[in-house]
């Protein structure tokens, strides 16, 4: 496999439209010109993501699928000067991936079941009264 060419942030930065459009996820540089038509979110997302810098983070919040990580693959032209890899998994952690971490089980309190006791207490009696003690008598 050939090694990849280096880049610079600020080379990369200068490559931020329609016509030239580079983007940097996870230290590798894209050259997604030729995709931002076929983008599914639209051309102004990758834009605005390579304007922005390193798009790891807009990347990874929006849970790519299995299939556009693998399609990412042709698209890459290089990787980033001195990017360090700090707490990156080794792979792209997709929206569902990130559901179904371990979260701390949710923590109840009284008054989060005293409200709607009250409120369903307070429409019963309301009911009751308009039902039974305020029908105008014959």
């Amino acid at each position: 496999m050939q090694a990849l060419k280096k880049y610079s942030p600020s080379e990369i930065s200068l490559h931020a439209s329609k016509k030239d459009c580079w983007v940097s996820i996870h230290g590798k540089v894209y050259d997604v010109t030729t995709f931002l038509e076929d983008h599914p979110g639209g051309e102004d997302v990758i834009l605005h993501a390579s304007a922005g810098g390193d798009a790891t983070q807009a990347f990874d919040d929006v849970g790519h699928s299995s299939t556009a990580i693998i399609m990412m693959e042709g698209y890459v032209i290089g990787t980033v000067e001195g990017h360090v890899a700090v707490d990156e998994p080794s792979k792209p952690v997709s929206g569902l991936q990130r559901l179904q971490r371990k979260q701390p089980p949710p923590s109840y309190n009284f008054s989060d079941f005293l409200l709607p006791l009250l409120v369903l207490g307070s429409a019963f009696a309301a009911w009751y009264y308009l039902n039974f003690y305020s029908v105008p008598k014959a």
